[in-house]
């Protein structure tokens, strides 16, 4: 990591006065926290809509996420410009990123009560309440994001709020098993959060689900018994976030009833889904090398898959450019590059969600890719066991 540039008076003055000079998407970033406020809109918008259109307002984030980004996206297209070594540390400074990416949260907070108020209803019907927790599920998956953000951070209060992020999906563990795990064994076959080369997403999804529970426990025991600490300790940051997350729950439902748990249930598992998703593709296929000594090789550029789609990186806090997070996973997203090395998806992650539902669709879309990545040579990639011998006949290479 590169020691942090030591700023004079006159060049934070500088910096302050030329902010848009600097990043000509300063302003724009505010797409990505406005989210939740257009949340609110869908949840006015049914509330207030006449019974014939309440139902096509109670489906209104589903419409954003899955049709009016993607279109907007392709439209726009893509921006590759890139920071210089000194704009980086000067973008890694600015406090005015982080104050955006933390306001994410209480509006995300008035949205979810919003949203279980009006699920609470009685003139609310099941459809609508599953719907509702669909709408806010898009939201609360993107708040996943926020959440990834802010877990790479130092500060103890900026992985509190990367838990309060969680806490409406009840996702807490994400916090832990992301930077410490994840972050270890990105692109090899022993990374739950890794897709392999033949791998359905409706066979990635609970293998990425229980094994990132699992090793985030693993990982927390570990550091708790080096602290000389049982699992049950109240240091124990999964018991803190998973007590955060039933707080919440317990609370909507102490206010709202009963009538409030097919919206809560919802809305959760279609968060997880959607944030799933995102880690289905960022590194399908792609696997690092092993050196003479049996150790995988550093992550590098071509260990994840990026895209440049202005829209999408808007609103995901430039996700997209997976390849520099990865080399530095605590640099802020305003200062992330791209690199032309990197294997680059043939759209947005916005409008890869559907395909990545459908294996057919997707395998088109994705398979050729990874093989022209690795030029032919297959036995670089990583492969789902089950699918090694149909692949290597699809793409006619010899067993032997």
């Amino acid at each position: 990591m590169n020691a942090p540039l030591k700023l004079n008076d006159s060049v934070l003055d500088n910096k302050k006065l030329s902010g848009l000079a600097l990043d000509k998407k300063r302003y724009l970033w505010m797409i990505s926290p406005s989210l939740p406020v257009i949340g609110l809109g869908i949840l006015a918008g049914y509330h207030f809509a006449p019974r014939p259109f309440k139902t096509l307002f109670a489906l209104g984030g589903p419409i954003v996420l899955h049709v009016i980004i993607p279109t907007i996206d392709t439209i726009i297209g893509q921006d590759k410009n890139n920071p210089t070594a000194e704009e980086v540390k000067l973008l890694e400074q600015d406090p005015y990123y982080a104050r955006l990416v933390k306001s994410f949260i209480p509006i995300q907070y008035v949205a979810n009560i919003y949203a279980c108020y009006l699920a609470s209803r009685k003139s609310t019907p099941l459809l609508d309440k599953i719907l509702l927790g669909a709408s806010m599920g898009a939201i609360n998956g993107i708040a996943i994001n926020t959440a990834h953000e802010l877990s790479h951070k130092s500060d103890r209060i900026d992985h509190i709020l990367s838990h309060l992020a969680l806490v409406p999906s009840g996702y807490n563990h994400f916090r832990i098993e992301h930077p410490y795990g994840h972050h270890k064994r990105a692109a090899t076959p022993e990374d739950p959060a890794s897709s392999k080369m033949g791998e359905t997403f409706y066979e990635f999804l609970p293998r990425t689900v229980i094994g990132s529970l699992k090793s985030a426990i693993d990982i927390e025991t570990r550091r708790l018994k080096r602290k000389g600490l049982s699992f049950w300790s109240k240091d124990n940051e999964l018991l803190q976030g998973w007590g955060m997350s039933g707080v919440f729950h317990s609370s909507m439902m102490a206010l709202f009833g009963k009538r409030v748990l097919p919206y809560l249930a919802t809305q959760s598992a279609y968060s997880i889904t959607l944030f799933e998703i995102i880690n289905y593709i960022e590194h399908y296929g792609l696997l690092r090398q092993k050196d003479e000594n049996g150790k995988y090789e550093r992550t590098r550029p071509e260990h994840s898959w990026n895209n440049n789609n202005i829209v999408t990186n808007l609103f995901l806090y430039q996700l997209q450019r997976h390849s520099d997070h990865h080399a530095y996973p605590t640099r802020p997203f305003q200062a992330l590059r791209h690199f032309d090395e990197a294997p680059e998806l043939p759209n947005g992650y916005a409008s890869m969600l559907l395909p990545a539902l459908i294996p057919s669709w997707w395998f088109k879309m994705m398979d050729q890719r990874v093989y022209d990545h690795y030029e032919g040579d297959l036995t670089r990639a990583n492969i789902y066991p089950k699918r090694r011998k149909k692949l290597f006949e699809k793409f006619k290479i010899n067993l032997s």
